[in-house]
Formats: C-alpha cells, sequence, structure tokens
C-alpha cells in the first residue's frame, strides 16, 4: 500500500509539474495563495452548496478562518493584494489542495482533501476572447495529461438573468430567482408555488415571529430573534450568525407581502429551463422561445451564440459538448459562462470553471472586474486518463 501510494503521489507530482509547464507556457503566472482564508469572505460568496461542506474554525486569536474549499477566492484575493485598485489585467495559475467536508464519508472517489491546478484571467476587457482563451486551454490540459475520451457541458447563468430581466415580474421574485438558480429542486418548487399563487404558510411561531419584524432596525430585529431563540431553548449553531437568521426571517416575511407571480411568465421561465441539447441549437432555441414570447434577449444571446463560434473556430471540438440552460455548477460567484469537462463513467467533472464578474467588487475591489477561470480536479484526472476511478 505504501509503495501503491507513493507511485500516487509521483504520478500526481508530474502531472501537476506538466499542467502548470502548459499554463505558463500560455502566460500564466504560478501563484500559491494561502490555505487558511478568512471564513466570512467564502461563507458569504460561495453558496449553499460548498458554503455546509467547508471546514470553519476559530483561532486562538478569536478571529474565525476555514480551509479553502476551492482556489478561486484565494486567487482573486492575492490579485487585490497586488493590485487594489484592479486596473491591471493579471493571468494566474496554481497547483495545490483544498478541503471540503464529503457527507457520504471520506474515500478515495470523494476525498476531503484534493488537489486542484488552475487558471485565472482577471482583468480581461474582452470578454468573448477570454472565455474562449480559458475554455481552450482546460481543454488543451485535460487532453495533455491523457484524457481521451470527454465531453464539454454549457451553461450560461448571464443568459438566464437577461431572461429575467425583460420579463414582468415583482423585482422580489426577480432576485428571489437569482438566488435560488443553484438549487434546480427549490428553484422549481419555488416557481411552481408561485405559479399556481400560493404564498409561504403564514402560520406558526416562527412565521409569527417574521411578522413582527416588519418595519424594525436591523438591531432590534435582531433582539427579538435572539429572546425567541432563548426562550425556545435554541442554541446559535452551523454556520450561521444570529444577524444571516434574523435576515432569513424577514425574507420571509417580505415573500408574505409580495405580489404573486402571473403563471404564464413562471411557464415561459420553466421552457427556458428546459432547452437542453448541442450549444448552438440550443441557442437557436432560446431565440424562438424569446421570439414567440415577443422579448428581446439582445446582447446575452448574441453573446453566447458567438463564443459557441469562435470555439469552434479556435479548434474546441463541440462535438458531443452540450448546453443546458439550468446548468450552472455549485458556486453561487458565477455570473456568466460556465462549463465543465466530463468523462464517461465518472460521475463529478474532472474539470470546471466559468465566469465571475461580480466576485472581487464582494472581495473589496472599488469596481467590478471582469474574472473567468477554471480548475482541474487531479486526482480525478489522473484516475480518468488511466482508465477511471
Amino acid at each position: 500500500m505504501a509503495a501503491e501510494s507513493a507511485k500516487e503521489f509521483e504520478a500526481l507530482e508530474a502531472q501537476a509539474a506538466s499542467l502548470l509547464d502548459r499554463f505558463r507556457d500560455a502566460g500564466y503566472e504560478q501563484v500559491a495563495p494561502s490555505i487558511i482564508q478568512p471564513a466570512d469572505v467564502f461563507l458569504d460568496q460561495i453558496g449553499e452548496g460548498v458554503r455546509s461542506r467547508t471546514y470553519v474554525f476559530t483561532d486562538l486569536a478569536g478571529d474565525e478562518l476555514c480551509l479553502r474549499p476551492d482556489l478561486t477566492v484565494p486567487v482573486s484575493r492575492l490579485y487585490l493584494e497586488r493590485h487594489p485598485r484592479a486596473a491591471q489585467p493579471a493571468r494566474y495559475c496554481y497547483n495545490g489542495p483544498a478541503f471540503r467536508f464529503q457527507p457520504l464519508g471520506n474515500n478515495r472517489d470523494h476525498p476531503r482533501e484534493f488537489r486542484q491546478a488552475g487558471i485565472e484571467c482577471f482583468g480581461e476587457t474582452d470578454k468573448a476572447s477570454a472565455d474562449v482563451e480559458i475554455v481552450a486551454l482546460a481543454v488543451e490540459a485535460v487532453r495533455g495529461a491523457g484524457l481521451k475520451d470527454f465531453r464539454l457541458r454549457f451553461g450560461d447563468i448571464a443568459l438566464f438573468y437577461a431572461l429575467l430581466d425583460v420579463l414582468a415580474l415583482p423585482e422580489r421574485w426577480r432576485l428571489k430567482l437569482r438566488h435560488y438558480f443553484w438549487r434546480p429542486h427549490a428553484f422549481h418548487a419555488l416557481l411552481s408555488r408561485l405559479a399556481k399563487g400560493e404564498r409561504p404558510n403564514g402560520d406558526g411561531p416562527v412565521m409569527a415571529l417574521a411578522g413582527k419584524l416588519s418595519g424594525e432596525t436591523p438591531e432590534t430585529a435582531e433582539e427579538l430573534v435572539a429572546d425567541y431563540l432563548g426562550q425556545a431553548g435554541l442554541p446559535l449553531s452551523g454556520n450561521r450568525s444570529l444577524g444571516e437568521i434574523t435576515a432569513r426571517l424577514a425574507d420571509h416575511a417580505a415573500d408574505l407581502r409580495a405580489d404573486p407571480l402571473r403563471k404564464e411568465v413562471a411557464t415561459l421561465i420553466d421552457y427556458y429551463l428546459a432547452v437542453s441539447g448541442p450549444p448552438l441549437e440550443a441557442a437557436e432555441r432560446i431565440a424562438m422561445i424569446a421570439k414567440g414570447a415577443g422579448i428581446d434577449l439582445g446582447a446575452a444571446l448574441q453573446a453566447a451564440t458567438r463564443r459557441f463560434e469562435r470555439l469552434e473556430t479556435s479548434g474546441v471540438d463541440l462535438k458531443g459538448a452540450s448546453f443546458a440552460a439550468e446548468f450552472g455548477r455549485n458556486l453561487e460567484y458565477y455570473s456568466g459562462l460556465v462549463f465543465q469537462i466530463e468523462a464517461p463513467g465518472i460521475d463529478e467533472a474532472i474539470a470546471g470553471g466559468g465566469r465571475y464578474d461580480e466576485l472581487l467588487a464582494h472581495l473589496g475591489a472599488p469596481k467590478p472586474v471582469p474574472a473567468i477561470g477554471s480548475a482541474i480536479h487531479t486526482e480525478r484526472l489522473l484516475a480518468a486518463a488511466r482508465g477511471g476511478l
């Protein structure tokens, strides 16, 4: 076992060296961001799917920290440390461990500690060219590592946002649908409820408490929630603070007061999210849906179509590739193109990435910064290149 483990380590190191050589040759500077990161940065930005699996702890100084669950946020923070005004383009590559709790147990297929090799591109204003560059380099990297049989899967969050922006729906539901996009089951449950004109259940002590928060200052609202938790004997636990619990209760109360969503609008959203197929055919299908509904998806749809055309002309083979309107990956900082590289017989993606133009502003940049990247799960890549896990 020790010899096998040593050989596995050597193979991963050799693969990582090859990947990094390829990235550096493409103009990406190698960096090594810190493994330990401020917890609030991640918990605010990565979304529920990864948030609940992040290892969080408090150090002796009382600071809440975490083991990085991915490397995009640490590399983004490193970029801002070097360029606080976010005025300079930069391209970085990396290889290192990330950490996530595994609900089904720590094993070879789903390790708590795993390695990512990746690339991040910041400040490139020609977004279409950067999108093509990142996808093409990720494909080139996995192919160069020996993965011959794989497929590409695409989504476009900016296109979904564009749809919501042109539809006549209450602003509350527009924001809510954006927020729920990464949780398909919850999203469709919400959309179905809104289409039927159903409101959240306003009965019960928790919703009664939520109703009392309306119009109160954040400080008073938190005091009311703290009193309720104390009287009910419910301690704070998990990764949610008192402020977050209060905000969620206030959110429930606002749902009760919001205007209904028209059924035909919900039906149109369902039609859009059902689109799936070869990328250019899917784009044509979305154009037909928009035309039939009398709406204009304009620049967002044109950008998606041009992107796939440019990928083909750049040498990325889209035969067997698919686009799914509902596909968004599981990290909620994405805001545009998302993609995965998948191998037959392997449930989890070998590599993936996407555009996250809003993330750096949330991390302290003085303005939104165009940004896109991709990460390769190197253990999966090695196993898939050898013929499966």
